[in-house]
């Protein structure tokens, strides 16, 4: 199966966390945490749809100034989502610089934050100088943005101040059968695209036109093989409680892949609850429970520089060890 999302860390276990993800056939990305991005290419950024911010300590969103400096001239929104108080931190960066040469800028910022019960919006624009536009505040649900065929979904932990856990999920996944193509003597190309559109649309009347030949959608709907659609979850800077973890498990149930921080080893448990961060065995209990397929641990303690083996290894002790 050719996976719909192509994810990976912006940064190494040391440095500031971020995930990229890739749309395949959708040309954008989406971005978890924004902290130093000086990894990622000005194509990758302006890829950048939409991110979402876990909270606004620096090594989270510091990045944001050079993602804004690469899109102020994109005709495209920019979507960030943050927990309670994001919205003002946002206003905030934007008073930090003189705008008044933008006003021929198309760039629009669509901004939210969540509480735990409640999304609240607002807008920058270039054409109004990045003024505040403040919208009405709606019912949360736990689900941030839905698309065409996946949705992202959010949990507020705690971090000693908010923080959002994220997980992203496709409906379900389409798949050509090659042979049952070939059976036809049809070749690749967008038809595909727009095929796998009519089935997700559940549009069973479109016809397709293909190298001059006609074909109604009850002649191509076998070719296309549907399974369980592909699963990230992105969990960062949170305390161990019973509640956070029971969160996030329930978020990142059945994740294909969970990206989940390991900041302190067992050993130093006392000083990761005192700093409300995970531990490596912490991280790999959540990941088992949540029944994920594969653990990815990152955003590790300077203090285990020189032993970052010891991290990965007790969290996969405990991932892969309990019944």
């Amino acid at each position: 199966m050719k996976p719909s999302f192509h994810a990976r860390l912006v940064n190494g276990p040391f440095e500031d966390p971020g995930l990229y993800v890739r749309l395949l056939r959708e040309g954008r990305a989406f971005l978890f945490d924004a902290g130093f991005t000086a990894s990622l290419s000005a194509r990758d950024i302006l890829k950048v749809s939409d991110i979402f911010i876990s909270h606004a300590h620096i090594d989270h969103f510091i990045g944001f100034d050079n993602i804004l400096r690469l899109h102020l001239r994109k005709k495209e929104p920019v979507r960030l989502y943050g927990p309670e108080g994001f919205l003002d931190r946002i206003e905030g960066k934007l008073k930090g610089y003189t705008w008044n040469l933008i006003g021929d800028y198309p760039l629009i910022i669509e901004a939210a934050e969540i509480k735990e019960k409640t999304v609240t919006k607002a807008r920058f624009r270039t054409q109004n100088s990045f003024k505040r536009e403040n919208a009405a505040s709606a019912p949360f649900d736990g689900v941030l943005l839905k698309d065409s065929f996946f949705k992202v979904e959010a949990a507020v932990l705690d971090h000693q101040i908010p923080c959002l856990a994220f997980s992203m999920e496709e409906d379900y996944h389409i798949n050509i059968d090659k042979a049952e193509l070939n059976k036809l003597n049809l070749p690749v190309g967008q038809w595909l695209g727009e095929l796998k559109q009519a089935i997700r649309d559940g549009a069973t009347d479109r016809v397709f036109t293909i190298n001059d030949r006609r074909f109604n959608f009850s002649e191509l709907r076998h070719i296309a093989n549907i399974t369980k659609g592909q699963k990230l979850s992105y969990v960062v800077d949170t305390i161990g409680t019973k509640e956070n973890m029971k969160n996030i498990i329930a978020l990142a149930k059945d994740s294909d892949v969970l990206y989940i921080e390991a900041y302190f080893l067992d050993r130093d448990n006392d000083r990761a609850k005192e700093r409300y961060h995970l531990t490596a065995k912490e991280a790999g209990r959540i990941a088992k429970e949540a029944g994920a397929g594969r653990l990815e641990v990152f955003h590790f303690s300077p203090k285990y520089m020189d032993v970052p083996e010891e991290i990965v290894k007790e969290a996969e002790e405990e991932f892969k060890g309990r019944s």
